[in-house]
Order: structure tokens, then sequence, then C-alpha cells
């Protein structure tokens, strides 16, 4: 259950930001590692923050009801 909901979050969070958006990223996803990666080019635009924002919340909802042992968030800012 934990799987399929952060699955759909966070690809459907992606889709929207190439789909609703002009945002350059680039994805890397290693399916049977349970991997995803999504690289922002540049600084994001008010719409782009409110999506990602959106989904953190939810990412951290997720983590705070089942534990870090199922989703880990980690940010890099470069």
């Amino acid at each position: 259950m934990v799987c399929a909901a952060v699955s759909a979050l966070t690809i459907g969070t992606i889709n929207s930001l190439e789909e609703l958006t002009d945002e350059k990223i680039t994805v890397t996803k290693n399916e049977e590692e349970a991997f995803l990666r999504c690289d922002i080019e540049s600084t994001l635009k008010e719409n782009s923050v409110l999506l990602m924002d959106a989904m953190v919340h939810v990412l951290e909802g997720i983590t705070e009801e089942y534990g870090e042992e199922y989703v880990q968030i980690k940010f890099e800012e470069v």
C-alpha cells in the first residue's frame, strides 16, 4: 500500500511538472530498487513550487504514518 501511494504521488507530480509547466527536468528511475530521482535544471517557478510542496507534504505524512523504513526523502541542492 505504501509503495503504491508513493509511486502514484511521485509519478503524478513528475507528469504534472512535465505537462503543466515549462520546467526542464531529468528523471532517473530504477524500478527494481524502488528508486526515483528528479533533477530540475533551473529555479522552480511558483506553480511548480506548489506542486513540489504538495508532494513533499504528502510524502512526509506517509513517512510519519508508516515509518522511515518504508519512505526516505532526500533533498539535495546543487
